[in-house]
């Protein structure tokens, strides 16, 4: 972002409220995925990666401090998605279809949220995937190995169900939808 406008940084701050509501929602409901990256992915795919980097720490700040501890230690991965959607949605450093596009955003933040998952709190954390974990856990499974899988297939689902949403929500707002054709 070289000057950032109040219609950007209106769009980051509904962004960063989309974030904390829809991660919540799925904390809330304990489902196995987070919901709480949409608007980070939002803010990259509309103005570039700094900006969902900030999104996205901006979101993990302002929800560890008041609904969800667990937010602030997995930071790094808001940051890891927000850098992974601006270089491959805005820059479009890859013009591959969505489904791989979402794959390749998933899989960095993915080894960052394992790493963090499994030195920092041992395999359990506030998500609904947690249940997963421990039952992979108890069927033999190591529990570094069930904390990836469980991460890796519910980081995937997370970010194409994110990604769609951004991309369908940027096609119908005009100065927006050159960028996702």
């Amino acid at each position: 972002m070289k000057k950032t406008t109040p219609h950007q940084l209106a769009l980051m701050a509904l962004a960063v409220a989309l974030n904390i509501v829809l991660g919540n929602l799925a904390l809330f409901l304990r489902l196995p995925i987070y919901l709480d990256a949409v608007g980070t992915m939002l803010s990259a795919a509309a103005f570039g990666p700094f900006a969902g980097i900030l999104t996205g720490l901006s979101s993990a700040l302002i929800t560890g401090l008041t609904t969800d501890l667990f937010s602030l230690y997995f930071a790094p991965v808001q940051v890891c998605v927000g850098l992974m959607t601006g270089l491959l949605v805005y820059r479009q450093t890859f013009k591959g279809p969505l489904i791989i596009k979402a794959l390749l955003i998933t899989i960095p933040g993915t080894f960052i949220a394992s790493l963090i998952t499994v030195l920092l709190f041992g395999g359990i954390t506030s998500s609904g995937s947690s249940m997963i974990v421990q039952i992979l856990n108890g069927l033999g499974l190591n529990q570094t190995l069930s904390v990836f899988l469980v991460q890796l297939g519910t980081d995937y689902l997370d970010r194409f169900l994110a990604l769609t949403l951004v991309v369908g929500a940027l096609r119908i707002m005009p100065s927006y939808k050159k960028r996702v054709l």
